[in-house]
């Protein structure tokens, strides 16, 4: 999966769509899911063009991928889940379910959330 500029988080990040900003910071932006799948759905992504943690982890600079992680556990405490419990997803690739070509992370909570993966 190429990075595609037109995909609709860098149309975010440009500020062409808006979102219901949570977190923001020099790396990243956290915003509200449009589509909530839990009472809290959250998703944290990079400022730079990664097409996934793949791509994040080889190319991004230290500091982005410190700040991707500080702002996830930040956010969680934001929308008041740390101390609940909550969940972190990254989906990479058509076989993990990838949708969008930018590297982004959900933040689920705000109920007891079920297996991630179902038993086969």
């Amino acid at each position: 999966m190429a990075y595609d500029s037109n995909n609709v988080f860098a149309k975010i990040l440009r500020g062409e769509i808006p979102c219901k900003k949570v977190h923001e910071d020099d790396h990243t932006l956290a915003f509200h899911d449009i589509a909530p799948q839990a009472p809290v759905h959250v998703l944290v992504i990079p400022k730079g063009a990664y097409v996934s943690m793949n791509d994040f982890a080889a190319n991004a600079s230290d500091s982005e991928i410190a700040a991707l992680f500080r702002a996830v556990a930040k956010v969680s405490e934001t929308v008041g889940v740390k101390d609940d419990g909550w969940r972190m997803l990254s989906n990479i690739g058509a076989n993990g379910g990838q949708e969008v070509p930018h590297l982004h992370v959900h933040i689920f909570g705000g109920r007891r959330l079920g297996r991630m993966v179902p038993k086969e």
